[in-house]
């Protein structure tokens, strides 16, 4: 295997605007190739992922898997989205029932042992969303010691606080961040721990709902680097996507997009290009 190479976006688009040519001799699975594609996303997540009671999907990630499918030739009635959790998002893509996934999904070198990424398109951070009654004594993940903190199965951050960190928080299990949003709602858990932009959308959601103040409380512990989930070997389908995530953001499109989902949650996104991982 080739040693992975960490180059910045910026400097990938020489490279990347040869991409269409190694794309003409990928082979014939490669995303790269494909006219149609099935793009598992989280139906969960408001700001990045969510589900309408009419089906649609709507957020951050969802406008980023159109944006991509588009750049690369695939036709917006030729897309469909996929509802996948954390738990089976290396599954899925494993037994072909997505081409991509785009579902805040972290890079992280465990699992790409198993899977392959491109981007990140965005790097988020950890942080710690509370009851704002309560952010006088949470202040960062050293005072969830002893509290009830969200479990979401196949997700890196509670194992990020309790494992890493060595806080002894109280997992109380969900099957996604919705359930999270109504068990602090309800009193039934004391905090949730995941990525600034999860959170930044439930809080804008749980306000949409008039539901009781929440606060994120600043204290971010960790990068998250989202990329982009493709099947293991699929390089070349992996750089036609990374060309198409640094054309976004020269061209404005993912700053737009940051803006229109973010901004009035009081987030302070990065409009920069990320690093890029490169594609091994």
């Amino acid at each position: 295997m080739r040693a992975r190479r960490t180059v910045a976006a910026a400097a990938l688009v020489p490279a990347l605007a040869a991409a269409g040519c190694a794309a003409a001799g990928a082979d014939g699975d490669s995303v790269a190739r494909k006219d149609r594609l099935v793009i598992g996303v989280n139906a969960d997540q408001p700001g990045l992922g969510l589900r309408g009671a009419d089906g649609s999907y709507s957020g951050f990630d969802i406008d980023i898997a159109r944006e991509i499918a588009k750049r690369l030739g695939v036709a917006a009635g030729r897309v469909r989205f996929a509802k996948v959790t954390s738990a089976v998002r290396e599954t899925v893509l494993r037994d072909r029932d997505v081409d991509l996934v785009v579902a805040s999904y972290s890079i992280t070198p465990e699992r790409r042992t198993k899977v392959a990424f491109a981007g990140p398109y965005y790097v988020a951070h950890q942080d710690v969303l509370v009851r704002a009654s309560e952010s006088g004594r949470v202040k960062g993940v050293r005072d969830l010691a002893g509290r009830r903190l969200c479990e979401v199965p196949g997700s890196v951050s509670f194992p990020r606080v309790t494992q890493e960190r060595g806080v002894r928080a109280l997992s109380v299990k969900a099957d996604g961040y919705a359930q999270c949003l109504q068990d602090l709602v309800a009193g039934k858990l004391d905090a949730v721990s995941t990525d600034d932009l999860i959170l930044g959308g439930l809080s804008r959601q749980n306000d949409q709902a008039g539901g009781p103040k929440l606060k994120v409380v600043n204290a971010p512990i960790s990068d998250e680097p989202y990329g982009v989930g493709l099947r293991r070997g699929d390089v070349d389908g992996c750089e036609a996507v990374n060309k198409a995530i640094t054309m976004m953001y020269q061209d404005g499109t993912a700053q737009r997009l940051l803006r229109n989902w973010f901004s009035s949650s009081g987030l302070t996104v990065t409009p920069t290009v990320p690093q890029f991982e490169g594609c091994d």
